[in-house]
């Protein structure tokens, strides 16, 4: 049984929650910005709701700090994942993304940490978590592994380069 490693000190890090999406988040996940350095690793939320809306496997979860979104990213159920783990209870993690303004505040780590019980709550058969992680984003390579996700040598060509594939696994 593997249980996130890193624990929440200040999981009052301003009441970091994970939600599900909501039109109401709109105006402000619109305005997310990542400098380039960071956005060729991920899914802008703007791109990703436009995707979801159209592809029931994409479901949008939203990070918020007292209220007001600061993160992004997607839980996905689809046929790709196939190409991650051959688990059958599996949900892929993409498009993870801190709004630049609102980096280094714990954000991040605080909501993967909620990620197990997310998971448990909207998606009660789910008993893993992967992830693709670009093997040059070595920042969230070590936040990942900081929260709870293994490292069990797997890789694939994604189309940025190298991704190492990381696994949570959510056996309660």
């Amino acid at each position: 049984m593997n249980k996130p490693t890193c624990t929440s000190q200040a999981a009052s890090t301003t009441g970091v929650e994970l939600v599900p999406y909501h039109c109401k988040h709109d105006a402000i996940l619109h305005t997310f910005y990542l400098p380039e350095e960071q956005r060729q690793f991920t899914g802008m939320p703007d791109e990703m709701l436009g995707l979801a809306k159209q592809d029931p496997h994409r479901h949008p979860v939203v990070i918020t700090a007292a209220g007001r979104p600061v993160g992004f990213f997607i839980l996905y159920d689809g046929d790709e994942l196939a190409d991650y783990t051959n688990a059958s209870e599996a949900l892929l993690l993409r498009a993870f993304s801190i709004h630049y303004a609102d980096q280094g505040q714990g954000y991040a780590k605080h909501g993967l940490l909620q990620l197990p019980q997310y998971i448990s709550k909207h998606f009660p058969n789910v008993r893993e978590v992967v992830l693709g992680v670009n093997a040059r984003n070595r920042p969230a390579q070590k936040l990942y592994l900081k929260c709870g996700f293994q490292d069990e040598g797997d890789t694939k060509m994604g189309s940025h380069g190298l991704q190492h594939i990381l696994k949570m696994s959510l056996y309660r």
